[in-house]
């Protein structure tokens, strides 16, 4: 019995390394090139949820635009009640009851994000000024807003409306007026 193994033994270590580690190799390949429904099942739903994670933040971010666009548009329909207000206050009407409801009303629209800008003597910008009309001053060294005939509004940093505003321009130097007729 003892010489049955002895002679397996043999058997075995008579077979080339290179042969064995050329199988090993060979094995190995094979087994590389083997498609792995487990690996590619698990990329495929890897896939699947980063498009669905991609597809719930697109639908959460226009979701929410779409909810800014509509209270803008809301909003908006009060724009001709604040201007109201705002002349009932400068006339001095604007008291008892209807001052609580004025104050509630300016105090709601400001919460859903509208902001009113009326500020004078600030460089003219177009894209929230509308100039109606325009003086010239040596007083001045760039176009500003001197007087604001209507207030603008914005809701959340996108101008609902334009302030109506008077301008002034900076005069021409007269060395500037003959060098021109000339």
């Amino acid at each position: 019995m003892t010489n049955s193994s002895d002679s397996t033994d043999n058997n075995q270590s008579s077979v080339n390394p290179d042969e064995s580690a050329e199988q090993a190799l060979s094995d190995a390949v094979e087994a590389a090139l083997q498609p792995d429904p487990i690996n590619d099942l698990t990329l495929d739903l890897q896939r699947l949820q980063a498009d669905f994670a991609n597809y719930r933040k697109r639908v959460d971010r226009e979701r929410t635009e779409t909810t800014d666009v509509v209270t803008a548009m809301v909003v908006a329909q009060f724009l001709g009640a604040l201007d109201d207000v705002d002349r009932a206050a400068a006339h001095g009407e604007l008291t008892g009851g209807f001052k609580a409801v004025a104050d509630q009303l300016i105090n709601t629209t400001t919460k859903l994000g509208l902001t009113k800008f009326a500020q004078t003597h600030v460089e003219f910008d177009p894209n929230i000024h509308e100039a109606l009309m325009h003086e010239t001053s040596s007083e001045v060294t760039e176009t500003l807003v001197t007087k604001v005939l209507r207030p603008g509004y914005k809701f959340k940093e996108r101008v609902i409306r334009p302030a109506q505003v008077i301008v002034t321009d900076p005069a021409e130097s007269e060395s500037a007026e003959t060098a021109g007729s000339n």
